[in-house]
Order: structure tokens, then C-alpha cells, then sequence
């Protein structure tokens, strides 16, 4: 018995034992995984504090990169000569960078470069790159490059230096596309609209009589208009395409004996003139300025060899009258089918072309250039000796400009992208159109017009009605009585209509509106330093409708001047491992 209580109570003694163990060795498992966890939470608290400082201080440096692309944009704006021709500048070296409150944020220094890049010719305008690279102490690094290009003047829909004081926007005019003058912008009480950005340098003038669409900026920056020099240095570009040319030195305003026609020519036979090997231009030069130009012969009309009327589809001058059929060069002048042709026009040689005018009035300037084959068999081999190709795959070499040392007169159908420049006044003698329209926005077709003087609407028998005789009323020599223009005109004076204030007053009606010359559609922009006039009130000269093409912004003629304003397009981000700056500009030249 006394056994049997004794074997129980040391068998409860060891149970009771084992379980203190038991509980023991659980106790100290259960705290050595919470101190595991806690550990592990530490650790993990402590990673996540690591990578969120990491990230901070990575943020910090994009967003200082970033900062390093708009003080570079800004100092090439404010000193123009910190932008190189080629390869690159260094605008900021190992600078110190800066907190909001000014204070130097420690360990960080900047790096900023500039340079042109892309397509550096200036073809198609002026492009270039910023490069921002910022580094801490750690060595960790941050690279950001801007694509940047420089404003084109062809951007604007109009531009002024100078405004007169006897001209102001008024009588309803609706202004298209963005609008600049460094000078006072003046409005009559008889109202206009400006559908654009409208800016001046100085302030409104009658504002409460304008509309202004997307408001008006007063006392802005003023914007300097190109030199000469510009001008000049256009010359080479056009030399490399054999379409560098001596014009007009005659000092008569207005009239040019040297002339340029657009040609298109379906070189294809495919029933349009859209392609791109079928833009060209014609070279005419002659001793008559009257005869160049279809000016008003000096005897009168009667006298005229560049107008008169068809007979059985063949044109007849009022000075080779009386017509087979009688009729006489008063009757050839007051004809249904009367016409006015530019000197050496196929129209005033039985619609055949003639390289030397009858007379010896002037003569067609042959191409030195290889002749294509497909256009000898589209126009036969004499014309074709005498068409320049504006288009890249009949003249490899042609950059898109034409230069003119001289007076230019111009006319005719553009197929191609190109920029003519004069050293003196540029002179539309007819029409000038695109063969695309401008309004379909496809910016295959345009056309600068920068002349170192004045570009002006010549005041010929095309242009402008005549009187046939004494005594007689006026009447049109053009195919319509409206005159349009496709291209943005520069003009380093004015832009303006030969005689504006003078002729008839009512010969031609302007849409709904019975006017002297018609309607003067220009599709483009004018900048000029000076506003010129077109018309006056009395009803003289033409009366306004410009439309603004968008194209002049987008894909501005070649090698038009530029204001010099840099404006910021894509931000890249740019790898850091192995970056030098040299290596990485001289790619980006290299496209």
C-alpha cells in the first residue's frame, strides 16, 4: 500500500516536472520568434526607410536636372552668343545647386550644355539640345536632355518694327494666326478682330474696339527683325543648287527687267502635279522694263505688244492690229477674251515657247544642269533646257532657296518647298499659288519671300484695270479680277501695292464689295519692318483678305530667318553609365 502511494506520488512529482520543462522550452521558442520578427520588422523598417530615402534623393536630382534644362534655355534666350555654330557649349560646370530658399543643398553640383543637333544645316529650321547632368556626393547621377528650336518668323500671321501713325487696323479686319508689333498696336472705333495671340512691345491703342480671342499681352519683349547679313549668307545655299541669279539693278519702283515663274509640270503624264520631281521655275531677263513686266506702254494702250485678244485661240497685241478679221487694237482691248501676259509668256508667241522673244525683248535663261530624260519627253527638248528643277530628285544638290542679287519679279504655280531671297525689292507680277492647296494643312507646297527691301504688288496692266483709251472705263486684263498670293512675305521694309492710292475706284468687285483692284488673297504672313499700305478707303489699291497658313509654324520654308527665341519641345531621360558629353552631342549631330 504504503509502496503503491509512494510510486504514484513520484510518478505525479515527474509529471508535474516535466511539464514545467515543457512550458519552458516553449516560452523561450515563442520569444526567440518574436524577437526574430521584431528583428525582421526592424530590418524591414529599416530597408523601407533606406529605399524611400533613396528614392527622395533620386527624385531630387531628376527634378534638379529638369530645373538645369530651363536655366540653360533661359541663358541662351538672354545671350545669343552662347549657342555655337556647331558641337557644343558649356553653360554651367560644376555648380553649385540650390534650394528653394537659396540655400546650397550639400554634395550636389550641375552641369548644363547646349549645341545644335538633328538636321544642323538650318534647311528646316534651327534645332538644337540642352543637356542638364547633376551629380551628389555618392556618385549617383541624373541626365536630362531638352529639345529645343528656334522660333521661325514664319510663325506669324503678322509682324512689325514700326507701325505708322496713319494706319491702324479697322473696317472689320480679321487677323488669323499669331500677331507681334514692337510698336504701339492701334485699332479704329470701326473695329477688328484678332482671332491669334496678339502681343506688342509697347500698349493697345482703341482696345475697347478690338476682339480679341485668346486676350492681348501688353509691354512684352521686343523681338529684333533679321539683317542683311542673314540675307546674304543665303547666297551659298542657293549657289549649291545652281539657283543663285543676277537680277534687276533698274531703279524704277516696282518694275524689274529680270522675272522668276513657277512651273509644275506633270512630269508623270499622270493627270496632277503633286510629285515631288515636278516642281521647276523659268529665268527670264530683258532690256524693257514695260515689256518684262506688263507695264502700261509708254504711247498708251494702243502701243501695247503684252495685251490684246484671241482670235481663233491665237492671242493677237493691240500694236500688231488691225486683226485679220478687221477689227482694231481698240476693238482687241475691249474684247470678251482681252488679256495681259508677262514678257516672254508662251501666250504672246502663238502659245508656243520661245526661248529668244521677237525683238530681241528678252530671252528665257537655259538650266546648266543635267536635263531628265521623262521631262524631255513630257515638254520636248527646247523647254526643257529652260526648266531649273526645284526639286531634289532632277537637282540633287538644290537646299530649297533661291537668291537674287537685285530686284526679282515673280508669278506663277509652286510645286516644292522654297525660300526666295533678294538682295532688293521683290515684285509679284501675277498670280502666286500652290499647287496643293494651303487649306488642306499638308505643308507639302510653301513659299518664303524675304527681300531686302520691299516686297511689293506691281501695278501693271495684270494687276491692276486699265483704261483702253481716253475717255473709256476701266476694265480687267486678267483671267480674275482678284489677286492671290501663297507665301509668307519678310520684308526688311514693306510690304505694299505699287500705287495704292491711285487708279480706279470701282472697276472690280472685292466679293460683295465693288472696289478699285479686287480682293488681295494672301494665304501666309507678312513681316515687314514698316506696315505698308494696300488701299485706302476711297476705294483705291485692293481691299485685305489674309488667311493664316499654319504650316509657316510647323514646317517653315527653308532656311527662314529665325526671331533667335528658343522654344522647348521633348524631354529625354539619357543614361548615366558611360556618359561623355562630347561623344553624346557629336551622336546627335550625326542623327
Amino acid at each position: 500500500m504504503t509502496t503503491n502511494i509512494s510510486s504514484r506520488l513520484e510518478s505525479t512529482m515527474k509529471r508535474s516536472t516535466d511539464s514545467r520543462g515543457f512550458a519552458l522550452m516553449t516560452i523561450m521558442l515563442v520569444m526567440l520568434v518574436a524577437a526574430a520578427l521584431a528583428t525582421s520588422a526592424v530590418m524591414m523598417g529599416s530597408n523601407h526607410i533606406l529605399a524611400n530615402r533613396y528614392l527622395e534623393r533620386s527624385s531630387m536630382l531628376e527634378d534638379l536636372s529638369e530645373e538645369g534644362l530651363e536655366l540653360g534655355r533661359a541663358a541662351i534666350n538672354a545671350d545669343k552668343t552662347l549657342y555655337p555654330d556647331t558641337g557644343y557649349s558649356t553653360l554651367v560646370s560644376n555648380a553649385a545647386v540650390y534650394d528653394g530658399e537659396g540655400n546650397a543643398i550639400p554634395g550636389v553640383k550641375r552641369w548644363i550644355y547646349a549645341g545644335p543637333t538633328g538636321a544642323t544645316s538650318g534647311q528646316y529650321g534651327v534645332f538644337g539640345s540642352i543637356v542638364s547632368v547633376v551629380e551628389d556626393q555618392t556618385g549617383a547621377l541624373a541626365i536630362r536632355r531638352s529639345q529645343v528650336y528656334q522660333e521661325s518668323f514664319a510663325r506669324y500671321a503678322y509682324f512689325t518694327d514700326f507701325e505708322p501713325s496713319y494706319i491702324s487696323f479697322g473696317g472689320g479686319d480679321q487677323i488669323f494666326g499669331p500677331v507681334h508689333t514692337n510698336d504701339y498696336l492701334k485699332i479704329y472705333p470701326s473695329g477688328a478682330t484678332f482671332h491669334g495671340e496678339t502681343r506688342t512691345a509697347k500698349t493697345v491703342q482703341g482696345a475697347s474696339y478690338g476682339t480679341f480671342k485668346k486676350g492681348y499681352e501688353e509691354n512684352v519683349s521686343e523681338i529684333a527683325m533679321p539683317n542683311t547679313a542673314e540675307l546674304t549668307k543665303l547666297q551659298s545655299q542657293a549657289a549649291a543648287g545652281s539657283m543663285s541669279f543676277t537680277g534687276s539693278n533698274t531703279t524704277s519702283y516696282g518694275e524689274s527687267t529680270f522675272r522668276i515663274e513657277f512651273v509644275a509640270v506633270d512630269v508623270n503624264n499622270d493627270g496632277d502635279t503633286t510629285d515631288e520631281n515636278e516642281g521647276f521655275i523659268r529665268a527670264y531677263t530683258g532690256t524693257d522694263i514695260r515689256w518684262v513686266g506688263a507695264e502700261i506702254p509708254w504711247g498708251g494702250m494702243d502701243d501695247a505688244i503684252n495685251c490684246g485678244a484671241y482670235y481663233n485661240g491665237t492671242f493677237l497685241a493691240a500694236d500688231d492690229h488691225p486683226a485679220p478679221n478687221g477689227d482694231s487694237w481698240l476693238d482687241a482691248l475691249t474684247s470678251p477674251s482681252r488679256r495681259c501676259f508677262l514678257g516672254g509668256d508662251p501666250e504672246l508667241t502663238g502659245g508656243v515657247f520661245t526661248p529668244v522673244s521677237p525683238g530681241g525683248r528678252g530671252q528665257w535663261i537655259p538650266w546648266g544642269g543635267v536635263v531628265d530624260a521623262a521631262l524631255v519627253a513630257r515638254v520636248g527638248a527646247t523647254e526643257a533646257q529652260y526648266l531649273h528643277p526645284i526639286n531634289r530628285p532632277m537637282n540633287p544638290s538644290f537646299k530649297g532657296v533661291i537668291y537674287v542679287d537685285g530686284k526679282v519679279m515673280i508669278s506663277g504655280e509652286l510645286r516644292g518647298r522654297v525660300t526666295i531671297a533678294a538682295s532688293d525689292q521683290i515684285i509679284i507680277g501675277d498670280d502666286i499659288t500652290y499647287t496643293i492647296d494651303p487649306g488642306t494643312g499638308t505643308c507639302q507646297d510653301i513659299l518664303g519671300l524675304f527681300s531686302g527691301q520691299d516686297v511689293i504688288v506691281a501695278d501693271n496692266t495684270i494687276n491692276s484695270p486699265q483704261r483702253p483709251a481716253s475717255g473709256w472705263s476701266y476694265r480687267s486684263y486678267d483671267d480674275t479680277a482678284d489677286e492671290f498670293i501663297h507665301g509668307v512675305v519678310l520684308a526688311l521694309n514693306i510690304f505694299t501695292v505699287e500705287n495704292y492710292n491711285s487708279g480706279s475706284t470701282g472697276a472690280e468687285d472685292c466679293e460683295a464689295t465693288n472696289w478699285g483692284r479686287g480682293c488681295l488673297y494672301l494665304t501666309g504672313g507678312i513681316i515687314q519692318r514698316t506696315r505698308g499700305a494696300v488701299g485706302t478707303t476711297a476705294g483705291t489699291g485692293h481691299l485685305k483678305r489674309y488667311s493664316y497658313d499654319t504650316c509657316g509654324a510647323t514646317a517653315p520654308p527653308p532656311y527662314f530667318p529665325t526671331t533667335g527665341h528658343f522654344s522647348k519641345a521633348q524631354i529625354y531621360n539619357v543614361d548615366p553609365v558611360g556618359f561623355d558629353v562630347g561623344s553624346y552631342f557629336a551622336q546627335l549631330s550625326a542623327n
